[in-house]
């Protein structure tokens, strides 16, 4: 196991009515808040007026920066950098998942930055310091609300990146399983998958680190529990909460301890997103069996065989290779007992752009835990079609 350093600043608070909290959270960072959010489901689910009398009753003042994309841009990012300083905002409050929370992080950090904020994305050394970022979460995925990682788009050259850094951890994070009752099957599913995939590219390492390997199994245990019972009761409130505080606990740098390695099935489908404008999660849950396959090797087998017998109670068998394989096709039933597509043409995606998305998903994938060459990457697409 590598050296490592673990520091989670943010403070958790979960469960129902917690947002009160804010009350006394807001006023510590500032009078003048900027609210970041997506289309307005919050003004749907109260989230929104609920705000509204927190400010009445504390006396600060609340900026919009609204309409952040299901795959936030960095014009949308943009424009709240512009909002923060022509109002002098305090802080940051995101309220939705993690697209706003991912644009509230980029806004936070553009805004000490005076040349292009995109340049922040390219270059994280170039991130110094950022506004206090508060956050309440409405879905259950991305984990972004426990994390230092941001992922923007740039729409004029069709990447989409990850920016990351210590000063982009949330400080304040509220956790309401009931704000997700309302979230759709669609999302709830792809949200599941998200999940998935963060637990199993971190369990995915070279180096040995039994614990986290353990936790990460049980990461996806939960995931494979809980995703059915929100599917057939979206108001179970103990299935909501296992399932969002396993989104958190995922991707909050847990799992990653060391034996932290660059991730490529992320890299692979943010590609896809960057083009296509597809649901991160449902183009993880198409992608990430075609990438087992692909990787399934001698120097591998170890780890899916344990992955295949833990998680997916694969009987044990002398021929690892055949369990491994079970356990991959557990994964692709799982995925398709909850209703997500299983091949890229389902989602309107052909071979157009496999070239020039596979170069880019390459160079992000440098040093993951097998080595991805452009040619690698092409394949598990057409694979995936």
């Amino acid at each position: 196991m590598e050296n490592f350093i673990y520091d989670i600043p943010t403070r958790v608070y979960f469960g129902r009515g917690q947002i009160e909290q804010l009350k006394r959270e807001l006023p510590a960072y500032g009078t003048r808040i900027l609210l970041v959010y997506g289309g307005g489901s919050i003004k749907k689910n109260g989230i929104y007026e609920e705000l509204r009398q927190i400010e009445r009753e504390t006396g600060i003042e609340i900026f919009e920066l609204s309409g952040v994309e299901a795959n936030p841009t960095i014009r949308t990012a943009q424009r709240g950098i512009a909002l923060c300083r022509e109002y002098e905002v305090d802080a940051v409050l995101a309220v939705g998942g993690g697209s706003v929370i991912d644009c509230a992080k980029a806004v936070a950090a553009g805004r000490f930055y005076e040349g292009d904020p995109w340049d922040l994305v390219l270059h994280w050394d170039r991130i110094t310091e950022a506004l206090p970022l508060l956050t309440v979460l409405t879905i259950a995925a991305t984990g972004s609300e426990m994390d230092s990682i941001a992922v923007i788009s740039n729409e004029e050259t069709q990447d989409k990146m990850a920016m990351k850094h210590p000063v982009l951890r949330p400080r304040v994070s509220i956790l309401d399983p009931s704000y997700t009752f309302s979230v759709s099957a669609y999302q709830s599913t792809a949200g599941a998958a998200d999940i998935l995939s963060h637990a199993m590219e971190s369990y995915f390492a070279r180096e040995e680190a039994r614990l986290q390997d353990y936790f990460a199994q049980s990461i996806m245990k939960v995931c494979i529990e809980c995703a059915p019972k929100v599917l057939e009761h979206p108001e179970d409130y103990e299935a909501r909460a296992n399932l969002m505080w396993a989104g958190s606990w995922a991707i909050n740098d847990m799992l990653k301890l060391g034996h932290a390695l660059p991730w490529s099935v992320h890299a692979i489908e943010h590609q896809l997103s960057a083009v296509y404008d597809i649901t991160h999660g449902v183009g993880l849950a198409v992608v990430t069996p075609h990438w087992m396959e692909h990787v399934l090797k001698e120097e591998t087998v170890d780890k899916f065989y344990e992955l295949a017998v833990n998680v997916w109670k694969v009987p044990e068998n002398s021929d690892r290779f055949a369990a491994a394989r079970a356990g991959i096709q557990a994964l692709r039933d799982f995925y398709r007992s909850l209703g997500i597509v299983s091949r890229l043409s389902e989602l309107g995606i052909d071979e157009t752009h496999f070239e020039e998305m596979a170069e880019k998903a390459a160079r992000q994938a440098e040093g993951s835990y097998q080595p991805m060459t452009k040619a690698d990457i092409v394949q598990i697409y057409k694979n995936s079609l």
